[in-house]
């Protein structure tokens, strides 16, 4: 463990794009050595205690917020909320104000969650304790990213190269997408994007993958079909006509599932639209490992804390 610790040297985390494919080996590592040990001994591991994580979540969110309390208690930190309702901000109070009477407050480590994209980095470079990116946006979500790749890489083998991840839905608003792709492309992974033209612009080639817009294509040799949810909150216009249409196209149901190898898995980042973007019967199938990348998003998140924190602070206790 201490020489996975010694591999990390980041303060933050604040997006996939910038890490080194060594530094995600990392993160899954020590994400599989916290599972393993929670697997045998499922008492909180006494790593972080006496250790204030704060929870900045000022957009909504309950998987990503739950899973990482959970997290940072199963490490025996201690976990403050502040969401924006209950927060200073709703009376004017800036972001950089509230992050920084936390700190004085004395929290060891801030997870942010944010409809601002750069907002993350942007707290980063004011405070002098580790910033977690819980969501920014449409920028990124690298915590999901690395739990999705984990689960990936538990169900295809540990190496993703010249793996088929084929990412269905919309794209354009999508931070998982993006995080995706670059966890991906440095695992050596090929990834192809698919959905409505206008939520898959073309433009996506630069980041090296592919676009196909034929459904059935996209699908087909597909080791990992990736759904996404439609990104209302963030379109400011109407991307295709009604959500019928968008099933009637793009949904993955029985027939369009049957175009995939019989042991291609099924992928949602949640919440699921049942009888949108994916058929309940095909949501609690075999191939779906939904509830798995949910659990992997525990260790993951601890194995992010954790070495955000080790970076920070070398008198962590190691286990």
């Amino acid at each position: 463990m201490n020489e996975l610790i010694a591999n990390w040297t980041r303060k933050d985390l604040i997006s996939i794009e910038s890490l080194t494919r060594e530094e995600i080996d990392t993160v899954h590592a020590l994400a599989k050595h916290f599972k393993e040990i929670m697997a045998t001994n499922p008492a909180s591991l006494p790593s972080l205690r006496g250790r204030t994580i704060l929870n900045l979540f000022i957009e909504p969110s309950t998987r990503t917020r739950i899973a990482f309390e959970i997290a940072a208690k199963r490490l025996g930190a201690d976990v403050t909320l502040v969401e924006q309702a209950a927060s200073s901000l709703t009376k004017g109070e800036s972001l950089r104000d509230t992050a920084q009477v936390v700190e004085a407050l004395q929290a060891d480590t801030v997870v942010l969650r944010h409809s601002a994209a750069g907002s993350p980095l942007y707290l980063s470079k004011i405070l002098n304790v580790p910033v977690i990116n819980a969501g920014d946006g449409a920028h990124e979500h690298p915590t999901q990213a690395l739990l999705d790749t984990f689960t990936m890489r538990e169900k295809l083998g540990q190496s993703l190269e010249g793996k088929k991840i084929t990412i269905l839905g919309d794209i354009l608003f999508s931070r998982v997408a993006r995080s995706n792709i670059f966890a991906l492309n440095k695992l050596g992974a090929s990834v192809t994007l698919s959905g409505p033209a206008t939520l898959v612009p073309d433009g996506f080639r630069q980041l090296g993958v592919e676009v196909d817009l034929d459904l059935k294509s996209a699908l087909a040799d597909a080791d990992v079909v990736m759904l996404l949810r439609i990104q209302h909150e963030r379109q400011t216009s109407t991307h295709f006509p009604s959500l019928g249409e968008y099933k009637s196209l793009y949904g993955l149901n029985q027939e369009r599932a049957s175009w995939l190898k019989p042991d291609a898995i099924i992928m949602h980042p949640g919440p699921v639209n049942r009888g949108v973007e994916l058929d309940s019967s095909l949501a609690d199938s075999n191939r779906s490992v939904i509830l798995q990348q949910v659990a992997n998003g525990i260790f993951n998140r601890m194995a992010v804390i954790y070495l955000c924190m080790a970076a920070n602070n070398k008198n962590l206790i190691s286990e």
